[in-house]
């Protein structure tokens, strides 16, 4: 009966906790963040494609640090998130991109040409 009455008072505080927590998330949203895109900018590294592997679905990129992996830089094969990312580059382009490790690989998340 005493684990009912505390999980009970534990549930009932963390339900009062959520709204505050849910209302301060949104407040980002609503009101956006001037430095939002400049933040998601920033986490894209520069890199030149240097391989297309349309039936494996990878790119070969010589890249400069990846700083959302902790990696330094390096030529890596990374695979594509959109099989359509393959189609949007050539061997040579000089390119923007996100990668993060998805299921374990190494993935290609977003892409754009190079200023």
């Amino acid at each position: 009966m005493k684990k009912i009455i505390v999980t009970s008072t534990l549930l009932a505080m963390l339900g009062a906790a959520a709204p505050a927590a849910f209302a301060q998330a949104e407040h980002g949203v609503h009101h956006g963040s001037a430095s939002a895109p400049a933040e998601a900018e920033a986490k894209l590294a520069e890199g030149t494609v240097k391989k297309i592997d349309k039936s494996a679905g990878k790119l070969t990129i010589v890249h400069g640090p990846l700083e959302t992996l902790g990696m330094p830089a390096m030529t890596m094969v990374f695979r594509a998130a959109d099989a359509a990312m393959l189609d949007q580059v050539k061997v040579g382009d000089k390119i923007r991109f996100a990668a993060e490790s998805v299921g374990g690989a190494l993935t290609v998340t977003a892409l754009e040409a190079a200023p």
